[in-house]
C-alpha cells in the first residue's frame, strides 16, 4: 500500500538574491568548529593509543607487546585488543545513540540550542579524558564526547546547508569537514609534541586540549542567531524573516522567505516524520543518504584516521616517525579539502566523487602490493625507499578522500532531504555513520591481524563498488536550491523518478 502525499507548489528559487555577508561567514565558521571537535577526537585517539606511557598505564598486555622484539611476536598483531578498540570505538556507539535525542532537539529546540548541548557535551568529556585514572572513567569520557557528536553532528550540517545562500551551499557547508580535517591535523601535531613529554604525562596534555574547540563551539553557539528555517519551522515567524534579512544582507527576501514558511506549513502537516521518511517518495534521498554513510566507512579512511601512528608502527616506522608521518597525512588531509571547498561549486559533486574513487582504488593497491611483497609477518624490514611509497601512497589516498567522500558524504545527505523530512533524514544519516564507524573501529586492529595487507585490497574493492553507484544513482544536486530537490533533481532522474510517480501537486 503507498502512501499519496500533498505537495504545494512552490516558486522556484533559483532567481533568489543574496550577497555573502559577514553574518553568514561567521556563523558558519562558528559552526564548523563543531567539526573540529570531532577531527580533533579522530586524530588525538590513534596518537594517544601509540603512546607507549599510555599503553603502560591502561593497557599494559599490549605495552608488553610493543615492547617484545623477539620474532614470535606478530608485527601485524601487536596491537590487536578489544580493551583498547573500544577506547576508540565507545566514542562512536554512544554518537549513535544521541544522534536519536538529537533528532528531536534539532526540531524542537532548534539548530543553535542543539549545538549548545553538545559543545556541554565536549566539554565534560574532555575533563574526564584529561584526569581519567581508570579505564572506565577513560571510556566514560569517551561516551561523553560521543554524545557531543551526536548532537553536533545531528545540528551542523542542517545549520551550514539552511544558513548559506543556494550558490555556495556547498563550500560553505564543506567548513564542517574542512574543521574535521584541521582538528585531525593539530591532533597529530599536538601528539607528535607531547609524545616528547617526560613522565607520561603528554598523553593528558593531548586529551586536555581538545576543551579549546569544545569552547570555541559552545561560546559560538551561544552568540548565534539560529537558522531562519528552524525559527519559521518552530513559529517564530517575524524573527525568521528578520534573521533571513540580516542573513542574506538585502530585503529582497520576500521569494525565499515564502517558500520557506511554505515548506514549513507542510512540516506541520507531518506528525510523524520518521515514518514520512520511509514513504515511498522519500525513498532516492533516504537511500542515498543510508549508502553514502556505509560507503564513507568502507573506503578505509576512518581507519587510517582513528590508528595511523599504530598502522605506521605496524608497518614498521619507529614510534617518532609512525607520528611524524600521520602528521603528514594530517596536513595533506587539511590542503586537500580547501580543494573540495573551491571546486565543489564549479564542477559539480559527481566529478569529485568519481575521480577519487580511482585516486584511491590506486593508491590502497600500490600499498597492498608493496606490503604483501616486502613486509614479512615477523620482521620490520620495509625499507627507506618502500616505506616512502607507502607513505606517498598515503598521502595521496587521504587527498582524494579529503575532496570527495570526506566533505560529501556530510554535505549531499544534509541537502537532499526536503523541509518536512530534514531533521529526521539527518538523524539516520549520522546513526548510520556513526554504527558503521563504531563497526570499523572496533574491529579494524583484528581485520589488520588477520588480512594483513589484504585489508588494503578489501578497502579498495569497496571503492570499486561505490564509484559504480555514484556513476549510475547519484544525481547531480550543484546550485540547485534546497526546496526545489524533488522537482528538479528526483524526478527528472532516469532511475529515481518511478518513485516521484505517487506525489500529487497541489497548485493552490
Amino acid at each position: 500500500m503507498t502512501t499519496t502525499v500533498r505537495y504545494a507548489s512552490t516558486p522556484s528559487s533559483v532567481g533568489l538574491e543574496a550577497k555573502i555577508t559577514p553574518v553568514v561567514l561567521t556563523s558558519c565558521m562558528m559552526a564548523a568548529t563543531g567539526g573540529l571537535m570531532f577531527g580533533y577526537d579522530l586524530g588525538v585517539s590513534g596518537g594517544v593509543v601509540s603512546m607507549p606511557s599510555f599503553l603502560k598505564e591502561f593497557f599494559p598486555v599490549v605495552y608488553e607487546r610493543t615492547q617484545n622484539q623477539k620474532g614470535d611476536n606478530n608485527n601485524y598483531c601487536k596491537y590487536d585488543n578489544q580493551g583498547l578498540q573500544l577506547f576508540t570505538s565507545s566514542l562512536y556507539v554512544a554518537a549513535l545513540l544521541a544522534t536519536l535525542i538529537a533528532s528531536y532537539t534539532t526540531r524542537v529546540l532548534g539548530r543553535k540550542q542543539t549545538m549548545i548541548i553538545a559543545g556541554m557535551f565536549f566539554i565534560v568529556g574532555t575533563m574526564l579524558n584529561s584526569t581519567a585514572v581508570t579505564l572506565s572513567m577513560l571510556i566514560l569520557g569517551r561516551i561523553c564526547l560521543g554524545c557531543g557528536v551526536g548532537f553536533a553532528n545531528q545540528a551542523v550540517p542542517l545549520f551550514l546547508s539552511e544558513i548559506a545562500p543556494t550558490r555556495m551551499r556547498g563550500a560553505l557547508n564543506i567548513l564542517f569537514q574542512f574543521d574535521v580535517t584541521v582538528g585531525i591535523m593539530f591532533a597529530n601535531l599536538i601528539n607528535y609534541g607531547t609524545s616528547k613529554i617526560k613522565f607520561g604525562w603528554g598523553w593528558r596534555l593531548s586529551m586536555a586540549l581538545a576543551g579549546v574547540p569544545a569552547m570555541l563551539l559552545t561560546v559560538g553557539a551561544i552568540s548565534v542567531d539560529d537558522t531562519p528555517n528552524s525559527l519559521i519551522q518552530r513559529g517564530y515567524l517575524e524573527k525568521g524573516k528578520m534573521v533571513l534579512r540580516k542573513i542574506r544582507g538585502t530585503d529582497k527576501i520576500e521569494s525565499e522567505y515564502m517558500e520557506i514558511v511554505e515548506a514549513s506549513r507542510i512540516t506541520q502537516e507531518v506528525k510523524h516524520p520518521f515514518a514520512m521518511l520511509f514513504s515511498r517518495q522519500n525513498r532516492p534521498p533516504l537511500v542515498i543518504a543510508i549508502l553514502f554513510q556505509v560507503f564513507q566507512q568502507l573506503t578505509g579512511m576512518n581507519a587510517i584516521l582513528f590508528y595511523a601512528p599504530i598502522l605506521f608502527n605496524t608497518l614498521g616506522f619507529g614510534n617518532d616517525a609512525s607520528l611524524y608521518s600521520s602528521a603528514i597525512t594530517g596536513i595533506v588531509n587539511v590542503l586537500s579539502t580547501l580543494i573540495s571547498i573551491y571546486s565543489v561549486d564549479k564542477v559539480g559533486r559527481r566529478m569529485l566523487l568519481l575521480e577519487a574513487g580511482v585516486q584511491m582504488f590506486i593508491s590502497q593497491t600500490i600499498i597492498a602490493i608493496v606490503l604483501g611483497l616486502k613486509l614479512q609477518d615477523n620482521s620490520n624490514n620495509l625499507s627507506q625507499g618502500l616505506a616512502i611509497v607507502v607513505v606517498l601512497m598515503a598521502c595521496t589516498f587521504v587527498s582524494s578522500y579529503a575532496w570527495s567522500w570526506g566533505p560529501l558524504g556530510w554535505l549531499i545527505p544534509s541537502e537532499i532531504f526536503s523541509l518536512e523530512t530534514r531533521s529526521a533524514g539527518q538523524s539516520i544519516t549520522v546513526c548510520v555513520n556513526m554504527m558503521f564507524t563504531f563497526m570499523i573501529a572496533q574491529s579494524f586492529l583484528s581485520m589488520l591481524c588477520y588480512m594483513k595487507y589484504g585489508i588494503f585490497l578489501f578497502f579498495s574493492a569497496c571503492v570499486i563498488v561505490m564509484s559504480l553507484f555514484v556513476f549510475f544513482f547519484v544525481p547531480e544536486t550543484k546550485g540547485i536550491p534546497i526546496e526545489d530537490m524533488r522537482e528538479r533533481v528526483w524526478k527528472q532522474h532516469w532511475f529515481w523518478k518511478r518513485f516521484m510517480d505517487n506525489v500529487v501537486e497541489d497548485n493552490n
